[in-house]
């Protein structure tokens, strides 16, 4: 059991592929993936209430507030962005991460508050998608679509009517 919890920490930590920390710690492959995922979830589970939870209207409020006398945008609750993470190439992903800079990557969609802190993060975009077509298909998207997000609407901007 202890290699186990070695294994995930030393994938986790080091950047290597599954295979090759999995040959290190006679795992096979499919278990070093099936242990990744389950504890991947584990911790998301176990972490996000506390560490990423969901906004209320009052805390997107205070948001759009901050947001004004720093950068004078008035109604914004946030920056969105995405970061292409180059990967290795899996088996058979064909060209599903293949990016217009000739690599692979999965993106990473976050939006940020006024001072660069994360609020909520999309992880694992393919890398062939557009920012607009990749912000339209993540969670942030389609909550904002269908008003789920608990972002109440805009009001007129200052010093207008």
């Amino acid at each position: 059991m202890l290699n186990l919890v070695v294994f995930i920490f030393r994938f986790l930590a080091s950047g290597n592929s599954q295979i090759s920390v999995s040959f290190s710690y006679r795992i096979s492959p499919s278990t070093a993936h099936s242990i990744t995922i389950s504890t991947c979830k584990a911790i998301w589970k176990t972490f996000s209430p506390t560490e990423l939870p969901q906004p209320t209207e009052e805390e997107w409020k205070k948001k759009g507030q901050e947001f004004y006398p720093l950068w004078h945008f008035p109604n914004c609750i946030g920056a969105a962005d995405g970061k292409h993470i180059e990967i290795q190439a899996m088996h058979n992903s064909g060209s599903l991460f293949f990016n217009y800079k000739k690599t692979l990557s999965v993106i990473l969609l976050d939006l940020v508050n006024a001072n660069y802190k994360f609020n909520i993060n999309d992880i694992g975009g393919y890398g062939k998608s557009s920012d607009g077509g990749l912000f339209a298909r993540s969670i942030l998207g389609k909550s904002l679509e269908g008003n789920t997000h608990n972002i109440s609407n805009s009001k007129p901007p200052p010093n207008s009517e």
